[in-house]
């Protein structure tokens, strides 16, 4: 790795999102720039969620080993009213305003103490207010956006809505910045249809993005470069795609013991090469309805194939005969929380069922691992219509499902979709392959990603 020898001792100011998936990647970025400039230090500004004790966990494992980075933990302020959680960026929104003069006097403690030049924030979306606490205290921000530029383009276009105009399921398709394809409105973000704040947040966020020096984004430039041409034509923002930012290295998790992890790995050792569909719908344990299990279980018997399935599910909801056939066919094993980064980087996965996390895609991609797509929550829909639709990197399940909502997949449909996900010619397979050599030569020295790394360090010293 190249190490880039900078005149003057610099710091950037972290404020991620304390959400593991927004976490993980912005943590790696941090790690990335830090291990890429000898001279650059930065400070990551924690904030407390309510049981989110993996995060904690996951941020102190991360950084334990990076004397560069160091963590403050920002004071523990209350939580703002629980009827807010049911649409996060609103909730988020309000714990920024209650952190805002917390926030701002830790960083002119940072700026009175330490001696290298704070050259940046560096903000996660729903952290953008802090934008006022940064153009206070002289110091420029950049926006850190977890997830792709299809959904930067979604927010750009709230900036042409008025804050009152929320979005419809019924409403004709949209045009979109950075899609080719018109868009069906019932594959937007949840909190674009709510009327109780979350479309408010988005829309206020939108806005807020005018003030930033730049947009970072965990993306790289062959995936996205229909999104990222239009955007950069379209606004003034430059845009610095530097990812596929993925933590490979395994760190211990409190939702498995050693014993279960080295069981699913040992059965995965017996399977034959690239046998098997792995199905995980994200860190947060999906609580599907009885019904729906019973309908994915189904789906996995008749369609034959191998299966690692991270259900957390009781027994009792299963259908009676499923754990008997599993034995006797010795095809499946069920697992609760999975280590997934470890599960789709062995030989044996050959597919993964998604809910099309960002994170999940970017990590699929890189091990050449072919997606089956079912959304759940957040954004995972509008991610799931971009793979299918605009890339040809995934095998349609749905796009538009939602968890909570009425709508049952059932087995017929995800057997259909298991198999065609399985086939050994289907066109996806060869086009993830060339994805993945495309993402691992974007990282290193002279891929699109490293140059957009330095392109960015320019830039920040460039303004001080």
């Amino acid at each position: 790795m190249v190490m880039s020898k900078m005149k003057k001792k610099i710091e950037l100011i972290f404020i991620p999102t304390p959400g593991i998936s927004h976490l993980v990647s912005s943590l790696q970025f941090a790690k990335h720039l830090i291990s890429t400039n000898i001279n650059l230090s930065i400070t990551v500004l924690c904030i407390n969620f309510p049981n989110t004790p993996f995060s904690d966990s996951y941020i102190k494992s991360v950084l334990d080993t990076q004397p560069q980075i160091q963590l403050i933990d920002l004071p523990q302020v209350e939580s703002p009213p629980k009827e807010l959680l049911i649409s996060p960026p609103c909730y988020i929104k309000t714990l920024m305003q209650t952190l805002t003069p917390h926030v701002k006097s830790t960083i002119q403690t940072i700026l009175s103490s330490h001696a290298n030049q704070v050259v940046g924030l560096v903000l996660d979306l729903f952290c953008l207010s802090m934008i006022d606490v940064g153009n206070e205290l002289g110091i420029p921000s950049y926006l850190f956006m977890t997830s792709n530029v299809g959904f930067l383009g979604f927010v750009f276009s709230l900036q042409n809505r008025r804050i009152d105009d929320v979005f419809d399921h019924s409403e004709p398709e949209l045009l979109i910045p950075g899609f080719s394809n018109l868009v069906p409105s019932n594959v937007l973000p949840n909190s674009a249809y709510s009327k109780d704040g979350g479309y408010e947040a988005y829309y206020k966020l939108a806005q807020k993005i005018n003030e930033t020096k730049g947009i970072i984004v965990n993306t790289f430039s062959e995936l996205e470069k229909y999104a990222i041409d239009a955007l950069s034509n379209e606004k003034t923002h430059p845009i610095y795609a530097v990812g596929p930012l993925i933590d490979l290295k395994v760190h211990p998790n409190p939702n498995i013991d050693q014993s279960q992890h080295d069981l699913i790995l040992k059965w995965l050792d017996k399977q034959p090469h690239k046998s098997v569909v792995f199905l995980c719908f994200g860190s947060f344990g999906v609580k599907f309805d009885p019904s729906q299990i019973r309908e994915i279980a189904l789906g996995l018997m008749n369609s034959g194939v191998r299966f690692l399935w991270s259900n957390n599910a009781e027994k009792k909801v299963l259908p009676d005969r499923f754990f008997e056939w599993m034995e006797s066919e010795g095809k499946g094993m069920i697992c609760g929380w999975a280590p997934q980064v470890e599960i789709l980087a062995h030989k044996a996965i050959g597919g993964f069922v998604s809910h099309c996390g960002w994170n999940s895609i970017l990590e699929s991609l890189w091990f050449g691992v072919p997606i089956l797509t079912w959304p759940i929550y957040a954004e995972q829909q509008l991610n799931a219509f971009k793979m299918v639709k605009e890339l040809g990197l995934a095998v349609e399940l749905r796009v538009d499902y939602r968890i909570g909502s009425k709508d049952l997949v059932i087995a017929e449909e995800i057997e259909k979709g298991l198999k065609h996900l399985m086939e050994k010619d289907n066109m996806v397979h060869k086009k993830v392959q060339e994805m993945k050599e495309l993402a691992r030569k974007s990282v290193v020295d002279g891929g699109s990603s490293f140059i957009s790394v330095r392109k960015l360090i320019d830039n920040m010293m460039g303004s001080n």
